[in-house]
């Protein structure tokens, strides 16, 4: 009897609790930048050419990535609605399609790398032994572990998606605390080992994501109710392969679009001034612990709104989406006050000159407008995703983060002169315009009829 028990559970996956989805992905997300902060600071202590590098190459290691999320976010979505469906056939095809599609842009993107990267990093005006650098770190990790990179992140959507956040947690825990005491040893020589620098670096990262990969195919595995087989992979429909590519691509693309309007963003505030662009870089690194929670309430809320509009429960998920955004938005908001209490202490960590600091305290106060927005903002959008209403989310965000963000920060920074703080303002007009219509649109429920299933 118990068998049974366990197995129904597990199969009726709206019924997952949100928290068990959530506070997984929190801890992932929390661990990453804090992993990465670290890696900046070790680096830095080998070479201030070696940061210069790998910060140009990093560029784009993150394009290359946002092609496997093209596959990954695709699949996240379309596989969390037939999980909701119980259509175990279908699912087990969206994971043969992805690996399919994961594994050979990887092996494209590690030809085109590999005997096109110089040519790439020689249109560069830099000293030769910041391009020396470039070229190992992108070859090395950007080009042979691209492979490895890809499956892990694969592994760990699928895993999520059929409820085990946890399992993706505690291999990314695994994989990151190898990649720091692997750039320990390439930077610092520990046991007595020759220092690898860069080199070192680059194939500790993708030694980290290739460990990744074994565990993740352990924990897949290990869990009798997630399919993830590789034989019968040419038997995929075309169907499904087009589903994923028309869900994850405008995606993708709208991520790449905001991305892009950052640079911009930070080009802009560049003509202000030195101070004005570390300002601005401080508060983007401070605020970044904050919003990593609605990050993660969004990650979490797209795959369960999968499961109850796949399961036929669209009103299920009407109500508890409403729910969750009240949760996110206050938790992010109090985070965003508890942070402005404290944030003199804070700031001092980064920077001693008090100019930087007086600017960077001013932004952190602006933050409050930006984060409630932006709350709104990474948990409605995710959910009107996860119900397969793609189109107007990403066409609306194109909108605004280019005619309001990019556009505003113009008006407000410097033709009516109020400099970063305009710039910050215009930034958090769009989160919020985005997150109030994206709510309307939610609440008039026409995301219903666009399931995939």
């Amino acid at each position: 009897m118990t068998p049974i028990t366990t197995k129904k559970i597990i199969r009726d996956r709206a019924a997952l609790p949100m928290i068990a989805l959530t506070l997984p992905i929190v801890l992932e997300q929390f661990f990453r930048v804090l992993v990465s902060s670290v890696d900046t600071v070790m680096l830095s202590s080998y070479s201030q050419l070696a940061v210069a590098a790998v910060g140009l190459v990093a560029q784009y290691i993150f394009f290359i990535q946002i092609l496997f999320n093209v596959i990954c976010i695709g699949t996240s979505i379309v596989l969390s609605q037939y999980l909701g469906a119980n259509r175990d056939n279908e699912s087990r095809q969206v994971a043969q399609a992805s690996a399919v599609m994961v594994f050979f842009v990887a092996v494209l993107v590690c030809i085109l790398v590999l005997s096109g990267g110089r040519l790439l990093l020689d249109q560069y005006s830099i000293e030769p032994e910041v391009r020396k650098f470039a070229w190992e770190y992108f070859a090395i990790f950007g080009g042979i572990g691209t492979l490895f990179t890809a499956f892990s992140l694969l592994q760990g959507t699928i895993l999520r998606s059929y409820g085990y956040s946890r399992d993706a947690m505690y291999v990314s825990f695994v994989a990151n605390i190898l990649n720091v005491i692997g750039n320990a040893i390439a930077i610092y020589g520990w046991f007595g080992l020759p220092i690898l620098g860069v080199r070192g670096v680059a194939a500790s990262s993708a030694f980290a994501h290739l460990v990744a990969c074994i565990l993740l195919a352990l924990r897949i595995k290990s869990r009798p109710d997630v399919h993830f087989p590789i034989r019968g992979w040419q038997k995929a429909p075309r169907l499904i392969y087009r589903t994923i590519l028309k869900i994850g691509v405008p995606t993708a693309g709208e991520n790449m679009a905001y991305n892009v309007a950052q640079i911009v963003l930070m080009a802009m505030v560049s003509t202000l001034g030195t101070w004005a662009m570390s300002s601005m870089v401080y508060a983007q690194t401070i605020a970044r612990f904050v919003f990593v929670i609605a990050v993660s309430i969004g990650n979490a809320v797209q795959i369960k709104t999968g499961y109850f509009v796949g399961a036929r429960r669209p009103e299920a998920a009407y109500k508890r989406v409403f729910r969750y955004q009240a949760v996110g938005t206050a938790i992010s908001v109090s985070l965003i006050l508890l942070l402005n209490l404290v944030k003199g202490p804070v700031i001092s960590l980064f920077t001693t000159i008090p100019e930087i600091a007086a600017m960077t305290s001013s932004l952190l106060l602006f933050s409050i407008y930006i984060e409630t927005g932006r709350s709104l903002n990474l948990i409605t959008i995710p959910a009107l995703k996860g119900a397969g209403d793609i189109r107007f989310p990403v066409l609306f965000g194109l909108f605004s983060m280019w005619c309001i963000m990019v556009f505003g920060a113009y008006i407000l920074g410097f033709k009516l002169g109020f400099g970063l703080l305009g710039i910050w303002f215009a930034i958090g007009t769009d989160e919020t315009l985005r997150g109030i219509v994206m709510v309307f649109r939610w609440k008039s429920r026409r995301w219903m009829s666009k399931a995939i299933v």
